[in-house]
């Protein structure tokens, strides 16, 4: 069983309900323009690195005529993957070693994941288990911008919890995070290098502003839930006894944004991502 992510990197509901949202319908226009694929085709498609699941659950409604397959190394993804989002295949499996044959699939799709392998490996697995003029996208995140409501700052409780836990090694060095960076020229032109044509680069915004009149009370709600289930996820990743009053803290200010938002008391915090889109052909 491999959980190495999921325990210590990023949590099942963490990364679930943020890539939930990420990825709503009411963004999907966005990924439309930029994907340029076509809904109503019969189709393989191919995710790598799912998740919990989140993506290939819109890609299930965006393109109803499409099979997809979804993989992911760590067990506790594809376990709630499966529990939780019907109408997907979902396994466990290796972006630089795909347990499939060559020209297998018709799109490959992959979210955040390509800073994560080596150039060469990432993109040549892809590039081999797509058709002829089998269509590769990759989507990565950019430096976005965060504002948070006053009643979310960093209490006392969770800054002494913090400070209270002994200095670890670097995750990117022990769990291989964001090894190979790459910019937004660098991304592009090793796509070509690696064997793809015609690429095309695009950008999604994705406001996340719980106070926006355009977000029914339903969403608005799930971004601050989401934004609670993150912060508990990261406190609990310490397994430390210590945690008791940092987690109370936390829902106790979460709980007064909920209260703020139904009286309509405003706050305009928000979380606007910026997710570069790739998109190119297999040569």
């Amino acid at each position: 069983m491999n959980d190495i992510w999921s325990e210590n990197v990023q949590g099942v509901m963490t990364l679930y309900l943020s890539r939930k949202l990420r990825f709503d319908d009411v963004f999907f226009e966005q990924y439309k323009r930029a994907f340029d694929i076509d809904e109503n085709a019969d189709m393989k498609i191919l995710e790598i690195g799912c998740g919990p699941g989140a993506l290939a659950g819109s890609l299930h409604r965006w393109y109803p005529r499409a099979q997809i397959t979804a993989i992911d190394r760590d067990s506790n993804f594809i376990s709630f993957a499966k529990e939780n989002i019907p109408g997907i295949d979902f396994m466990e499996g290796d972006a630089t070693d795909l347990p499939f044959g060559d020209r297998s699939f018709d799109v490959t799709i992959s979210n955040t994941v390509q800073e994560h392998i080596e150039p060469t490996a990432f993109w040549g697995e892809q590039r081999r288990v797509l058709k002829p003029g089998g269509v590769c996208l990759c989507l990565s995140a950019r430096k976005g911008l965060q504002c948070t409501a006053p009643c979310l700052e960093t209490t006392v409780a969770e800054k002494e919890f913090w400070e209270s836990i002994p200095q670890s090694e670097d995750e990117r060095e022990r769990y291989g995070v964001c090894r190979y960076p790459m910019s937004e020229a660098e991304l592009p032109a090793s796509m070509e290098q690696n064997g793809f044509s015609d690429v095309t680069t695009g950008y999604a915004i994705i406001d996340l502003t719980p106070d926006a009149s355009k977000y029914p009370a339903q969403m608005a709600r799930a971004m601050i839930e989401a934004m609670r289930q993150g912060a508990l996820e990261a406190i609990k990743s310490v397994h430390s006894d210590c945690a008791e009053k940092a987690v109370s803290a936390v829902n106790a200010k979460y709980d007064e944004r909920l209260r703020l938002y139904r009286e309509g008391v405003k706050q305009w915090d928000t979380s606007v991502s910026v997710t570069m889109i790739l998109r190119g052909v297999k040569r």
